[in-house]
């Protein structure tokens, strides 16, 4: 069962170093702080008029003009790297509060003046579990991560897609839907989930991106939260089809796929995972190394997992693990044979 409330790790100076050689440390304001301070708020309600767990929050006018410098500042830093004129005709026209989960994010909406498209980004306290979930995921999947770390401040850039819940909700029974190519792509995430030890993919912590091809439709499910990378004692955890808001995609992926198709995208999966490992292994190691050494997540989590761990792979090579960085180290080189 996930815990109500994960503990915050801080980011230690091994990790920092870490962070700085691969150009994630940035010189931007910290102003996670500073969000934290408004005086109102109204729920924020979606285009179709529906409630949803987020709050538009305001700001006295003075403090708004500070911020709107602020954020601008690091949006530019986050999109093309560098200060200037670039954001002289950026509006920050929104910022909406999530007042739930561990990271309490800060939704910021940017718009162009000139042709007023928007554009968003999160502000996130710094926390090293969701760090090194953003570096896995940046060098194990097939996604790309752009985030930003200065101080107590964590930058994430918008993960573009169809909320899972909603893609679930109004998706799934689309008589145009691919069903053998969404199956397809839950079975490789829910996998390569469970290799980096990707805690509570629930319906509502990933997205779905949706592109047209030549000649039919592509799908590919993207995490959108990683505050439970590494950290339950749960072995069922890791595994997304195994939460009831994704029932109805695991009856799908049943119903369309026999054992030796999902046998085959499992192993087509380990093997792009083992191929972007040696690419990107002195990264990998690098990342691996300093999560060995840091506590994460409670030892009785550990002691935990490393059991159900070495049940599920029939070892008894997981309970000398010390730490999750360990069992997380230890179950990559396991399920990739790297």
């Amino acid at each position: 069962m996930i815990a109500r409330r994960k503990q915050q790790y801080p980011v230690s100076q091994p990790l920092r170093q870490y962070l700085y050689h691969y150009d994630r440390l940035r010189e931007i304001p910290q102003v996670y702080d500073e969000l934290r301070r408004f005086t109102g708020a109204v729920p924020y309600e979606d285009p179709q008029g529906h409630e949803t767990l987020w709050l538009t929050v305001m700001y006295p006018p003075e403090v708004q003009d500070d911020l709107r410098c602020r954020l601008t500042k690091i949006y530019t830093e986050l999109k093309i790297g560098r200060e200037g004129d670039q954001h002289e005709h950026l509006l920050v026209d929104r910022i909406d509060f999530g007042n739930f989960g561990n990271s309490k994010p800060f939704r910021i909406r940017i718009t162009n003046l000139f042709n007023d498209n928007s554009d968003y980004f999160y502000v996130k306290q710094a926390d090293a579990s969701r760090i090194y979930g953003l570096e896995l995921e940046h060098i194990l999947s097939p996604n790309r991560i752009n985030y930003l770390v200065k101080g107590n401040t964590l930058i994430e850039e918008h993960i573009a897609g169809v909320p899972g819940d909603v893609f679930l909700r109004h998706h799934l029974e689309n008589p145009a839907l691919n069903k053998v190519r969404i199956a397809k792509e839950f079975t490789k995430f829910t996998e390569r989930c469970f290799i980096r030890l990707l805690g509570d993919m629930r319906s509502v912590n990933y997205v779905v991106d949706i592109t047209p091809d030549f000649e039919e439709i592509q799908y590919r499910v993207r995490p959108i939260d990683f505050d439970q990378q590494s950290y339950e004692g749960s072995g069922n955890i890791y595994l997304a089809f195994r939460f009831k808001s994704n029932r109805a995609v695991t009856r799908l992926a049943f119903d369309v796929l026999n054992r030796k198709s999902i046998d085959q995208y499992v192993a087509e999966e380990h093997a792009q995972m083992a191929r972007r490992a040696k690419v990107e292994s002195g990264r990998l190691r690098a990342l691996l190394g300093i999560m060995r050494r840091e506590p994460i997540a409670p030892r009785e989590h550990v002691i935990t997992l490393a059991k159900e761990l070495d049940r599920m792979h029939r070892t008894s090579g997981f309970g000398d693990c010390e730490s999750m960085g360990e069992l997380t180290a230890m179950h990559v080189s396991l399920m990739l044979g790297i």
